[in-house]
Order: C-alpha cells, then sequence, then structure tokens
C-alpha cells in the first residue's frame, strides 16, 4: 500500500515542478505560489499517511501512533491551501483576498493545535497504522480528534464544490474545465473518503465493523481525488503552454525546406543543441537564421526569374498571394543555386521585399517553405548542395 501512496504523492507533486519551471517569474505570483502549495502539501499528506512512514515517525519520535496527528494536521493544512488557492484564483482587491486569507489561517491554525492537543490527552498506546480512526473511535479526546480533522476537511473540500459549481458558470474554456475537474476531484473525496470515513466511524460508535469502508476505500478514493484536483489546478496554467509548444514544434519541422535551401547564406551564431532545448527556442533559433540568411542571398536576387514564376502561377489560376508567394520561392531557389555554386552576386539585384519579412512571426516563412515543396524550381537547387555545420 506505501508503494502506491508514494506513487500517488510522486505524481501529484510532479505538477508543482512543472509550474515553477521557472522559479523567479513563478514565486513573485501568488496564485503560482498558492497553487505549488497546496499541491506540495496534498503530496505531503500522502507521504505521511503511508504505512511505512506512520511506522518510522513512531519509532523515530519513540510515540506510539504519533505519525497520526502529523497527518491529520497536514491534511488540515492542506485543506486551508486549497481554500487560500481559490481565493487567489478568484482574485479581487488585494486587500480583500488578504483579508479572506488571514481568516482562513485563522481558522484552520487553532484546529491543528487542538488535533495535536487532543492526541496529547489521549490514550493512543497500542499503533495502528491503517485503521487508528475506527480502532480509537470510541476513545475519549482521540474520537474529538478524529472527528474535528474529517469536519475541517469536510468544510474546505464542500467550500470548492460550491465555488466551483458558481464559478464554472461565470466562466469558459480551460478555466471551466478546469472548474470541472476541480469538482469532480472534490466530489470523489466527498464521497468516497470522507463518507467512507464517517460511516465507518459511526459504525464503530453504534458497535458494528465497517472498518474497511476506512482502510480499504478511502485511501485510493482519496488518491484519485487528489490528482484531479491537481489536474483541475493545472491545466488552465500548463495547457495553453503545450500548445504553443506543440505549435513551434510544428513551424519547426515545416521550415525544414526552407532552412534546407538558404542554410548557406547564414551567418547567424549555431544553436545551443540538447534534448531540454524546447520546441519554441529551437524555432526562434531556426528563424533567425533563417532571416540571416535571407539577408545573405539578397544580392542573388534575379527580378526576371520572379518575374517568369508570377506570370506562370497567375496563368495556373492562383491566387495573387499565392502567385506573389510562388514567385518569390522560384526566386529564393535561383539565388540559392546560384550561392551555392559560388557565382557573382548580380550587377543590378532585386530590390523586391520578401513577403515573409513583412509579416511577423514564423507564417511568412512557412508559407515560402511550402511553395518551396511544391516549386518545380525545387528541382534546381537540390538540398545537397547547400551544406553548413549547423542546424
Amino acid at each position: 500500500m506505501s508503494l502506491v501512496i508514494y506513487l500517488a504523492a510522486g505524481i501529484f507533486g510532479m505538477s508543482a515542478v512543472v509550474l515553477l519551471r521557472r522559479p523567479r517569474t513563478a514565486l513573485r505570483d501568488p496564485l503560482t505560489v498558492s497553487t505549488c502549495a497546496a499541491i506540495v502539501l496534498g503530496s505531503l499528506v500522502f507521504v505521511c499517511s503511508a504505512p511505512l512512514t506512520l511506522a518510522t515517525v513512531n519509532r523515530l519520535t519513540g510515540i506510539p501512533n504519533f505519525g497520526a496527528p502529523l497527518t491529520y494536521g497536514m491534511l488540515s493544512a492542506y485543506s486551508c491551501s486549497l481554500l487560500i488557492l481559490l481565493i487567489h484564483w478568484k482574485g479581487g482587491p488585494p486587500r480583500r483576498v488578504r483579508r479572506m486569507v488571514l481568516r482562513s489561517i485563522a481558522a484552520y491554525g487553532p484546529l491543528i493545535v487542538v488535533i495535536v492537543g487532543l492526541f496529547a490527552l489521549g490514550d493512543a498506546r497500542t499503533e495502528r497504522l491503517t485503521d487508528l480512526d475506527t480502532y480509537y473511535a470510541n476513545a475519549p479526546y482521540l474520537r474529538e480528534m478524529i472527528l474535528l480533522y474529517l469536519l475541517g476537511h469536510s468544510a474546505a473540500t464542500l467550500t470548492m464544490c460550491v465555488l466551483c459549481v458558481k464559478w464554472s458558470r461565470e466562466v469558459t474554456g480551460l478555466l471551466r474545465a478546469g472548474l470541472r475537474l476541480i469538482l469532480a476531484g472534490s466530489l470523489l473525496d466527498v464521497v468516497g473518503f470522507q463518507l467512507a470515513k464517517y460511516t465507518a466511524v459511526v459504525a464503530r460508535w453504534s458497535g458494528h465493523d465497517l472498518d474497511v469502508l476506512s482502510t480499504k476505500v478511502a485511501p485510493p478514493m482519496a488518491s484519485l481525488g487528489a490528482l484531479l484536483c491537481s489536474a483541475g489546478f493545472v491545466l488552465p496554467r500548463l495547457l495553453p503552454a503545450v500548445r504553443a509548444q506543440v505549435r513551434s514544434l510544428r513551424d519547426y519541422r515545416r521550415l525544414g525546406p526552407l532552412w534546407a535551401r538558404v542554410r548557406l547564406g547564414s551567418t547567424a551564431p549555431r544553436p545551443p543543441s540538447g534534448w531540454w532545448l524546447l520546441p519554441q527556442a529551437r524555432l526562434q533559433w531556426r528563424e533567425v537564421s533563417i532571416h540571416d540568411a535571407l539577408l545573405g542571398l539578397a544580392p542573388y536576387f534575379d527580378d526576371r526569374v520572379r518575374e517568369r514564376a508570377l506570370a506562370a502561377a497567375l496563368r495556373a489560376g492562383r491566387t495573387a498571394h499565392e502567385a506573389r508567394i510562388a514567385a518569390e520561392a522560384a526566386m529564393l531557389a535561383d539565388a540559392a543555386r546560384r550561392a551555392a555554386a559560388r557565382e557573382e552576386p548580380l550587377a543590378v539585384p532585386s530590390g523586391h521585399r520578401l513577403h515573409a519579412t513583412e509579416v511577423s512571426g514564423t507564417s511568412g516563412l512557412v508559407e515560402l517553405a511550402q511553395a518551396l515543396v511544391r516549386s518545380s524550381a525545387e528541382n534546381t537547387a537540390p538540398e545537397g548542395t547547400l551544406r553548413t555545420s549547423h542546424g
């Protein structure tokens, strides 16, 4: 069981690592800090609740079941962090946000102190690593401790459910999807973890044994609920960045034919290499290198080649824009062939400005690359004629 719990804690905690991929920037954002704090505390709850951790804590402290108030206190801190996260996510005037955060801390801080105090007052001499909630359900002080930690966690998760339902009606897109994931995770926690715990404890109060709900049903439901909540918190912040990287990778690959044609004329510094270099960075290097190469090939641009290709494209029924791109691709291919053959630049090179240099971003370069692939001029400048030491 401990291995499964540790695995859930690791997966849960990895989302915080992803959000902190740029620590200097992230730590200045209260929303990112509160998100990471909630995720880290949630991971620590899992770690602390694992039987192996409980046994180790009990042995190191010399106090039987000391891992219980540690876990319950950590769970209460996690519940408080969820409320703080929702407060930052909702936003509002800074003074109001600060006041609500302090109120949450004022509610859960004393709760943690009371949990530890009740454990100290109770008699928990028999070590229980998996069924402490039900084993001590009727023990003085420990009974109150168990009930308090459950009520504190229930208050936070039910508040989350209400707020998620309310806010999901006011937002759209990824934020709504994230809120729905948080709602699903919270409901799973309420039904699968809390209700199972309450039922097992109340059964003990009435002399019945439903410990299996507390020991076998509640832990996996809590793990799954926490993972859904973490996905909901991370999704709206991470998915746009992932989409941007996917688009960059797509454009990087689509610029391959253009780079293969013009790389000889590029004098840009060699880009850093390594698997850790993200697609956006790779695309930026390729874009800069291509623009640098286009400047180097400008003395070889021939208006006659461009005009012939333009006329042919128009006769073929292409639109004015498509014909322009096709003509520029033909002129570029001819210039690349001349440069690769080390011919002299034209005495009067073209003064035409490529469409790809008139627009921002990579869209113009991608159009030019696609035109090169389609152009019959590609055969006049095979890729093998252009070599370079970097790409």
